[in-house]
């Protein structure tokens, strides 16, 4: 049903690293290179232990701003906007720490990820919107497909 290819909208950004010799710094993101839309509204660390998935999931309005630099990671994306030119796409990625990135997954992208290492992985996430709205007050923005044993969204 999904043909393998890369989904645009899915903006995929290599740190620019700048190095010294205590180590390196890389910008994950900045506002002047952002559309405003998704700037961020908090952020978050998430731990994920060693062949652990998490997803797959979609948000009908929420856009994530994934950050990969630990760990290793193989990282889904299932396009399944149907306005979009790329709907039916599959996108699979692998990110961490050998290949850092920022990786912005818009709403309508089914998303998921696997800590692919031996160890354990962190992954810093910038959404757009507020989990569960101000003052976590409003209903959660996610659409879980992992709950479901038939689900189209498989992870090998």
């Amino acid at each position: 049903m999904f043909h393998s290819g890369i989904i645009p909208d899915c903006t995929l950004t290599a740190f620019k690293t700048f190095k010294d010799d205590r180590g390196w710094l890389a910008e994950v993101y900045r506002q002047d290179e952002l559309p405003e839309a998704q700037f961020p509204a908090m952020g978050y660390l998430s731990l994920t232990h060693p062949n652990v998935a998490r997803g797959p999931h979609e948000h009908e309005h929420q856009t994530d701003l994934f950050v990969f630099f630990d760990g290793a990671f193989k990282v889904y994306l299932w396009d399944m906007r149907k306005d979009s030119p790329t709907y039916l796409t599959k996108q699979v990625e692998v990110l961490g720490r050998e290949r850092p990135a920022t990786l912005i997954v818009p709403p309508g992208v089914i998303h998921a990820y696997k800590n692919i290492g031996t160890s354990d992985g962190l992954i810093f996430n910038c959404p757009n919107q507020l989990y569960a709205g101000w003052n976590k007050a409003e209903p959660v923005d996610e659409i879980r497909h992992e709950e479901t044993s038939d689900s189209l969204f498989q992870l090998d």
